[in-house]
């Protein structure tokens, strides 16, 4: 985990980025931005540190496999050697991301490389680079009161330092594995929006027990919605019950599994040699490597857990949540062909 409650910045650079397709340039600034004022100093500092928490580490890449080709990698090490070549670095960066901005839809901006000192990761106290992209302005009204008494009202446009578009915090730790980095993407994933991590940044996730949690958790979900009804006759309820338990195996473990998660999940033989089929075929196609047995990520866990939906929605009339014992819903078919579920409880809550 990181800690940035001692975290200090020190260095701040910020040049602005048009669109090179479009046709818009880049202005690199001269020099870094001297910040006298403690007050600001340390509230940027908390909004950026702030806007970069996901627990899900990346390393740096290459095209060729090798980390050190990335000049990414190149130019950090060079400033972790000596801070003297932050601003020089600085703009090599952004002109860097300039040149990678080819996609049209790709929105101009303002571009902040921060440095920062006393950042704890793991346990290590370290240094880390940061590096912002703003693509969007804010407004906000400021009230002047003058002397006479009067008040003038007026709007300010800028960047709000809490609502980044783009970022990523590179720790100054594992240099010899490409080193660690947190990344912030608000643009989703269309096709316009992974220039960032893919051909700006080059990172590919750490294989450590976040990622082999998501794994599991993301190849448990394709196969309860996709895969599962197209062999055993299951309703609905059923799937939802599949999903809720496999959540529920990660969420009160703290070590993994592989036999035991299946046994508790799926019960069923069949079942669980349709998802061991399942499972094997899912890393193949998407190249993830097995791991029968790990630590549990709660931080996967919690993200994760967004997506396992547990609503069974009815035509447009009805959505029940299911979170608890499978027994106390059933479903069947009336007299006149209607569907329903029959659902038992003890009080109303």
């Amino acid at each position: 985990m990181v800690n940035i409650l001692q975290a200090q910045l020190s260095h701040l650079s910020a040049h602005t980025l048009g669109n090179k397709t479009n046709g818009e340039d880049l202005i690199a600034s001269r020099a870094e931005i001297e910040l006298p004022d403690e007050e600001l100093r340390a509230r940027l500092t908390t909004s950026f540190l702030g806007a970069v928490g996901s627990a899900e580490y990346y390393h740096f890449t290459s095209t060729d496999g090798d980390f050190r080709h990335n000049p990414m990698f190149q130019w950090v090490q060079e400033i972790f050697e000596g801070q003297d070549q932050f601003h020089v670095k600085s703009v090599s960066i952004a002109k860097h991301l300039y040149e990678v901005s080819v996609h049209p839809l790709i929105k101009a901006g303002d571009l902040l490389v921060v440095f920062f000192n006393n950042i704890q990761i793991t346990g290590t106290q370290t240094e880390a680079l940061g590096i912002f992209k703003a693509e969007s302005k804010s407004s906000i009204l400021k009230l002047t009161t003058k002397k006479d008494g009067r008040v003038e009202v007026n709007y300010q446009d800028g960047i709000n330092p809490d609502k980044l578009d783009k970022g990523c915090l590179i720790y100054n730790v594992d240099e010899d594995k490409g080193y660690r980095l947190s990344i912030l993407d608000r643009s989703g994933k269309s096709s316009d929006a992974q220039y960032w991590k893919e051909l700006f940044l080059r990172v590919e996730p750490v294989k450590d027990e976040f990622q082999a949690t998501r794994h599991v958790l993301d190849i448990a979900r394709h196969f309860v919605m996709d895969q599962i009804s197209d062999e055993f006759e299951l309703s609905k309820a059923d799937q939802i019950d599949y999903l809720n338990k496999s959540i529920g195996y990660f969420k009160k473990k703290e070590e993994f599994n592989q036999k035991e998660f299946e046994k508790e999940v799926f019960e069923d033989p069949e079942v669980i040699k349709s998802f061991r089929k399942f499972d094997n075929s899912f890393r193949e196609q998407f190249s993830i490597d097995r791991e029968d047995g790990f630590s549990i990520s709660a931080e996967a866990v919690k993200k994760q857990s967004r997506v396992f939906k547990s609503v069974l929605k009815l035509d447009k009339n009805f959505h029940i949540y299911i979170h608890g014992d499978r027994e106390l819903i059933e479903r069947g078919v009336d007299g006149d062909g209607r569907k329903y579920y029959k659902i038992y409880y003890n009080q109303e809550l």
